[in-house]
């Protein structure tokens, strides 16, 4: 199975290359591609370098301007040609090593995502707004979708590539994760969540996120629910039950 990890990145000098390096080591065939969201602090100077270290394996995107995450994942999504596709935040606030995990769902025929939950793994416990906001918005979510998730808002997601991909997405923001959400379900795709590992970063470390883009995946939710129509059931044929963790 060939995975295809897209890393959308703005103003990110400080760990791109550290991101790259640990998403290069995980144990599968796989592309990376890099979008770079026009940044302005030496990130594509670092990322051109990069795309010699890992020849045949890392293809960086160079964008003119500052369009949004989700924007910059329709773009990855043109140059991903894996079987998976994971989103990789381009900070070091989730942990490639963990992808296994979630794959194994995927390979053994249970899952058409999986996401990563920051709240059933090891976290940094602070920024308390952030994590009441979260709540909420995940929530409002399950109201609309009947799920019963526990981070809507996770940087950490693996889906089938033909599954994203027939999903059509149109945002351009932070919203992404509202519209996939919301789409998964209505669509009648099967969604799991894994625990994992989240090291949160403060504003002072680059942390980008604010209240607004809270607001912002509300007024989303609101509108992909009324928008996303559900789907005729699909017919799913599993395999063995993966091993549970330890």
């Amino acid at each position: 199975m060939k995975l295809s990890v897209i890393i959308p990145a703005y103003n990110e000098r400080g760990t791109i290359e550290e991101i790259v390096k640990r998403v290069a080591a995980v144990p599968y065939p796989k592309n990376i591609v890099v979008v770079d969201d026009g940044s302005t602090d030496g990130t594509r100077e670092a990322l051109l370098k990069l795309e010699r270290e890992y020849d045949g394996v890392l293809r960086t995107v160079l964008k003119d301007r500052n369009t949004g995450k989700g924007d910059a994942i329709r773009t990855g999504l043109q140059h991903a040609d894996g079987d998976v596709i994971i989103i990789q935040d381009a900070d070091l606030e989730y942990h490639p090593e963990e992808y296994p995990k979630a794959l194994e769902l995927i390979e053994k025929g249970w899952a058409d995502a999986v996401y990563g939950s920051r709240f059933l793994g090891i976290h940094r416990v602070f920024l308390f707004w952030h994590y009441l906001g979260n709540k909420f918005l995940t929530l409002v979510a399950n109201l609309i979708t009947s799920g019963i998730l526990t981070d809507m808002e996770t940087g950490f997601k693996v889906i089938r590539s033909d599954v994203l991909k027939s999903l059509d997405i149109q945002s351009y923001s932070f919203d992404f994760e509202v519209e996939v959400t919301i789409k998964l379900f209505r669509y009648g795709y099967r969604v799991y969540e894994v625990p994992i590992t989240y090291t949160g970063r403060g504003y002072e470390e680059g942390k980008k996120i604010t209240w607004k883009d809270g607001v912002r995946a509300l007024v989303a939710l609101l509108k992909w629910g009324v928008l996303v129509r559900k789907r005729a059931p699909i017919v799913h044929r599993t395999s063995t039950p993966p091993t549970p963790p330890p």
